[in-house]
């Protein structure tokens, strides 16, 4: 690195976009991708919605034990 750098010329927030969604790369296991593609294929749909449904199923699972818990 050097001691020094020039950022006279630099333009604060170039790439700001204000609103913009980010999507993040997710990197599963070999067998897990195995797995959601083989079940993507089965009910022909997207490995993302695949995926997004897992997900969804597990974060409303996890709150109603959260919910039945405290009750």
């Amino acid at each position: 690195m050097k001691k020094e750098y020039d950022f006279s010329r630099g333009e604060r927030g170039k790439f700001y976009r204000p609103g913009v969604k980010l999507n993040i790369p997710i990197y599963l296991d070999p067998d897990v991708a195995q797995a959601v593609r083989e079940q993507a294929k089965r009910i022909e749909a997207s490995i993302g919605a695949v995926v997004n449904d897992w997900l969804c199923k597990d974060f409303r699972s996890r709150s109603q034990g959260r919910r039945a818990k405290v009750r």
